[in-house]
């Protein structure tokens, strides 16, 4: 799968993985985290999964799944939905683009074929719906940064989508009969641009970016943006031991649409204000391994679920007890302290029904 892709990308500097999957680095790191806020780069975010729903049910069907409103969602909009399970916890955070024809879902590395058996065993016999795993099919760009809408410009086929499209809206481009997603999202609290891409055409699109002068940077740099921004990630914070609310997504969560699976879990802790643990960033005094535990005094409050070195600086992100506290409080994990952080990706407010 996209050979030639990364063949291209090893000449550039990449640096694979040892199953030769993921770009890594491109020995870039520093460069490449500062260049995301100041100006743009390009991630390729191939390794995370493409899921594809189609048959005149489609909508009706996600809309059931999951935690957002589907149903609101128009073709040429995306929105952020959570999966998760009868008790309410999180089976992963999936981002849903519907076309005129179909509904496209970005998923986390390694959930496609999880959420594809989740999904097929729901099918009844008369449900006009259809699930295909088209992750090989595709590759996954990701354009972050301040710079991405003036570079994306000079790409004289996309330049009037990527100048028409707002916020969470998406449209394509055609190259050899084929469709190429655009669309203005970045899965951070980051402008920029995701682009579904056909893997044959994956490593002509890659080349073109490049050459608008967008820097390209490895998953090493991703992560380190995923983990200042907050944004959670699969079998850290988005595990079978979270659920959505404790993890931040509040706004992945319609509390108006009804039933779901799970529904009536997160109803009630939102009701009785039940969440007990949540999702906050952390600065570190010293880089400290995920799944550590985070104590106050004698205490424990909580669990390491990321960390990463940012230049001279070391973050986190950690599950904490409610009543421990929030934004400023002082912690410990082993010889390490840390502080809680807000990060602009998470949101912790309970929702309120208007009264009529």
């Amino acid at each position: 799968m996209l050979q030639d892709l990364r063949e291209l990308q090893k000449e550039s500097g990449a640096m694979l993985t040892e199953n030769g999957e993921i770009v890594a680095s491109f020995g870039n790191d520093i460069q490449g985290f500062n260049s995301a806020y100041d100006d743009v780069v390009i991630c390729d975010r191939s390794h995370w999964g493409v899921l594809q729903l189609t048959g005149s049910d489609r909508s009706r069907f996600l809309h059931n799944q999951t935690t957002n409103n589907i149903n609101s969602v128009q073709p040429g909009q995306l929105c952020d939905t959570t999966f998760i399970n009868s008790n309410g916890k999180i089976l992963d955070l999936v981002t849903a683009y519907l076309t005129e024809d179909s509904i496209f879902l970005l998923v986390s590395p390694q959930r496609s074929t999880l959420l594809y058996q989740w999904m097929d065993r729901y099918i009844f016999p008369m449900d006009k719906v259809e699930v295909k795993d088209i992750s090989e099919q595709n590759a996954v760009f990701t354009v972050v940064g301040k710079n991405a809408a003036t570079k994306l410009n000079g790409w004289d086929i996309a330049s009037t989508i990527i100048t028409e499209l707002s916020p969470n809206q998406h449209n394509y481009i055609t190259i050899n009969d084929e469709k190429i997603i655009i669309a203005y999202s970045t899965g951070l609290k980051l402008p920029g641009y995701t682009i579904i891409v056909p893997e044959s055409l994956s490593k002509t699109v890659w080349q073109t970016i490049i050459d608008l002068g967008i820097t390209p940077i490895g998953n090493g740099v991703w992560e380190q943006l995923r983990i200042k921004q907050g944004r959670p990630y699969s079998d850290h914070e988005l595990t079978e031991d979270y659920n959505p609310l404790e993890t931040g997504l509040w706004s992945t969560i319609s509390f108006d649409k009804g039933c779901y699976i799970g529904q009536e879990i997160i109803a009630r802790l939102n009701t009785y204000q039940g969440v007990q643990k949540r999702l906050w960033g952390i600065k570190l005094n010293q880089l400290v391994e995920p799944g550590n535990t985070i104590m106050i005094d004698d205490k424990k409050v909580g669990t390491l679920t990321s960390s990463v070195a940012v230049n001279d600086e070391y973050f986190g992100l950690a599950y904490i007890k409610t009543k421990a506290g929030g934004e400023g409080l002082n912690v410990t994990i082993g010889d390490a302290t840390g502080e809680l952080i807000p990060v602009p990706f998470l949101s912790h407010e309970y929702y309120k029904p208007e009264s009529k």
